[in-house]
């Protein structure tokens, strides 16, 4: 199993989620996060031509367990659906996850998915 983390747009979370929806994935976890990567925030002008940097930027970080064998097609899911062709459109994580236990049954590893 592995834990799919995606930094996205927050403009495009419901077409991300649309997406996995149609690929039959449907659990997922969303967090309202803010920060920063290769963008390094925004530079904006102001009333009375003062300057603003604002370097911390709102984002959506999204979170799906998957089984091995269908990482790929999520990631694939994600990039596609996700990607706008600028800078700031957000990065994905695979992360290795050792086990999964459905609370109401204690079932675990991949039927708890």
């Amino acid at each position: 199993m592995n834990k799919v983390e995606a930094i996205i747009r927050p403009e495009r979370l419901s077409i991300v989620v649309s997406a996995l929806a149609e690929e039959g994935f449907h659990g997922l976890n969303v967090s309202h996060v803010t920060g920063r990567g290769e963008q390094r925030g925004i530079a904006y002008v102001g009333r009375a031509g003062q300057s603003y940097v604002v370097d911390m930027l709102p984002k959506v970080k999204l979170e799906i367990v998957v089984r091995d064998h269908d990482t790929q097609r999520v990631i694939d899911t994600i990039i596609t659906a996700a990607r706008t062709g600028e800078v700031g459109d957000g990065k994905i994580f695979v992360i290795p996850v050792a086990n999964a236990i459905r609370v109401r049954t204690g079932e675990n590893g991949d039927v708890a998915l």
